[in-house]
């Protein structure tokens, strides 16, 4: 039985955009976790004064009572920012348990069922020609899959024309070998949305994801009937109980959790076996920190239905002088190998941070925020 104590609980604003948690217990033992929420970093971390006063004294290894206690404590729950900041809490604990004992959180929550985790990174370009050179980059990588995306915010009306420059950056990507998921974004809107997902059909993609915004089950419904390619959604629900529903409509095929958003590592663990029942694959969102992608990458060790991981927008995502490894002590690269990482073996998230670099990053504090994009009418587009 743990006699530890939780001491204290210090959040810390990381370049480019994330936040970090690090808790300590009296005796010393100490943990990471990523709460990262692009764009509400300062909402974020305050709902961490209300985490202390909550479990500074409380249990670290009692993790499943403390989440009750965060999501359920205050009578109003849920919510990008509360969950956010749970999550970031969550993992901060499971990695100062692998930690004390010595086991990666994988060990701890059954073992692992795959060696290695086939993963994928981010490309960009307005143009074929860009995409196939970014393709080619990932391929140089040890990637064999890229997601991109689909189109920038379409009007709500056109024509089948409007889908051909879409359709000409997949076949560039396809061309250097990858395989490719599209991300829609949300961007589509219900009338065009349904006719690009038909034109794309041919083109044998990994999967479509938000060819909708999951609040459009209706068209999300309408869309699943019409072509067979995976849709993928979830980045933007949190907790199995906003999961639930779109199990039972049977609208998607592939689920995205956020670990930074959705509830931390068990809570997603708990999600991806709901939707083993329904036959649904999951594919963690990832383009965060390095936090955030060890905590997916223990989720892909030990979940038999995780099917690919995304790669926080690159292997060194390099946004304004920072990228992936920064904060890490180690600073080698994350090599995948005919597509695959391999199963982090240390204690923990198994990433050790560079807790002088966190700290001294932290003295500027960063005020990222989200891009605000329009369409040619002056009208507010989806990020």
């Amino acid at each position: 039985m743990s006699q530890r104590k939780i001491a204290r609980i210090e959040t810390f604003f990381a370049p480019p955009r994330w936040l970090f948690v690090r808790v300590e217990a009296e005796d010393g033992a100490f943990g990471w976790g990523e709460a990262s929420l692009e764009g509400w970093a300062e909402a974020v971390d305050g709902v961490f004064e209300a985490f202390r006063d909550r479990f500074i004294g409380a249990d670290p290894f009692d993790i499943e009572d403390v989440w009750q206690v965060g999501f359920r404590g205050g009578f109003y729950r849920g919510g990008a920012v509360l969950m956010s900041a749970l999550s970031g809490l969550e993992q901060a604990l499971w990695d100062l348990k692998g930690r004390a004992l010595g086991l990666p959180v994988w060990q701890m929550l059954g073992g692992k069922v795959r060696t290695r985790v086939r993963s994928y990174a981010w490309i960009g370009g307005d143009r074929p020609s860009e995409i196939a050179a970014a393709a080619e980059v990932r391929k140089n990588q040890g990637f064999t899959a890229v997601k991109m995306n689909a189109t920038a915010e379409m009007d709500w009306l056109g024509t089948p024309r409007a889908f051909d420059d879409v359709i000409e950056r997949v076949a560039a990507a396809q061309a250097q070998g990858m395989d490719v998921g599209l991300d829609f974004h949300g961007r589509v809107h219900r009338p065009l949305a349904k006719q690009l997902a038909k034109a794309l059909e041919p083109l044998g993609l990994l999967f479509i994801e938000e060819p909708l915004l999951s609040e459009n089950p209706e068209g999300l419904r309408e869309i699943a009937s019409l072509v067979s390619t995976p849709i993928a959604l979830g980045e933007r629900l949190y907790t199995r109980w906003e999961f639930k529903p779109v199990f039972e409509r049977g609208t998607v095929d592939i689920i995205q959790p956020d670990l930074s958003h959705a509830g931390g590592i068990l809570e997603v663990r708990k999600i991806a076996a709901m939707a083993e029942a329904y036959d649904i694959a999951v594919a963690p969102h990832c383009p965060l920190g390095p936090l955030a992608l060890a905590a997916c990458l223990q989720i892909a060790a030990c979940t038999p239905n995780h099917a690919i991981q995304e790669i926080s927008l690159g292997i060194h995502y390099n946004t304004g002088g920072h990228d992936l490894l920064n904060f890490c002590t180690d600073k080698a690269p994350l090599t995948p190998i005919d597509g695959y990482l391999p199963v982090p073996e240390g204690p923990g998230l198994g990433v050790d941070i560079d807790e002088a670099a966190v700290r001294e990053a932290d003295k500027d504090r960063h005020r990222w925020r989200n891009p605000v994009w329009r369409t040619s009418d002056g009208s507010f587009a989806e990020w």
